[in-house]
């Protein structure tokens, strides 16, 4: 006879049975590779254009700029949302471009083609903290899903030796295929619980970034833990995060 799921032991309120982790920065320490991949990507771009203005040509800010605009999202949304920052129009382009083609496509598959290089040279590390909450989440009998818009996903968790501990793995791949939006939509974390038999009342979304947690709150689900890595408590909370915490094992009860 299956055990039933005891949220209190991994600090969750009771009527909770599933949880939704996003990948970078949650679970692995993937964020700040992501990060200089869009800053490489975007300062090569905005360094050969012609006909920028200064404030159109500063460097990417692997911050603040990661930070607004392309933290959490599906690359192609995040191209958009930093040119649109920068008022910056290109052709959308098609998913198939090459990373040497200036569209919107062309450049989210440069992005993707430097995330690649950076994790085969520098491999990939969980976070130790995560890792002791997966074990503690696993054996309170909750339900566990990955949420990440990261076409690499799958390949991350493999590096980590950690794909086994997700029933359900809602990634980039997957979106695109179904047609689901991505963050800040909530519609990948709604797909994922309930794939897993959940309502969003008794599903937990895990995030470090602005927009993920926007989406937990958009979600209406029954908990949204905000993950602090980089000294963002307040925008965390102003987002949507119920709780802040700077590593998940603090709720291990």
């Amino acid at each position: 006879m299956t055990e039933s799921p005891d949220p209190a032991r991994v600090g969750l309120h009771a009527a909770a049975t599933t949880c939704l982790f996003d990948l970078d920065g949650v679970i692995t320490k993937t964020a700040v590779v992501h990060s200089a991949a869009w800053k490489e990507m975007f300062d090569d771009f905005l360094s050969s254009r012609d006909g920028l203005s200064a404030d159109q040509a500063r460097p990417f800010d692997p911050r603040n700029d990661y930070d607004r605009y392309v933290d959490g999202k599906p690359r192609y949304d995040g191209v958009r949302s930093f040119l649109a920052s920068r008022s910056i129009s290109i052709p959308e382009g098609d998913p198939g471009d090459s990373p040497e083609v200036e569209t919107i496509c062309g450049l989210g598959n440069r992005k993707n083609t430097l995330v690649g290089e950076l994790i085969r040279r520098d491999g990939v590390e969980a976070y130790e903290g995560t890792v002791k909450y997966l074990d503690a989440v696993r054996d309170a009998q909750m339900r566990i899903a990955v949420v990440s818009s990261s076409a690499n996903c799958r390949a991350i968790l493999e590096s980590c030796n950690l794909l086994n501990y997700f029933e359900e793995v809602m990634d980039g791949i997957v979106a695109a295929e179904r047609g689901i939006a991505g963050k800040p939509a909530p519609d990948t974390f709604l797909a994922a619980a309930a794939a897993l038999g959940a309502t969003p009342e008794q599903a937990v979304v895990y995030e470090d970034a602005l927009a993920g947690v926007q989406a937990g709150r958009d979600g209406t689900f029954g908990l949204v833990i905000g993950v602090d890595r980089v000294g963002q408590r307040a925008d965390l909370i102003e987002h949507g995060a119920d709780i802040v915490v700077d590593d998940l094992e603090e709720l291990i009860k």
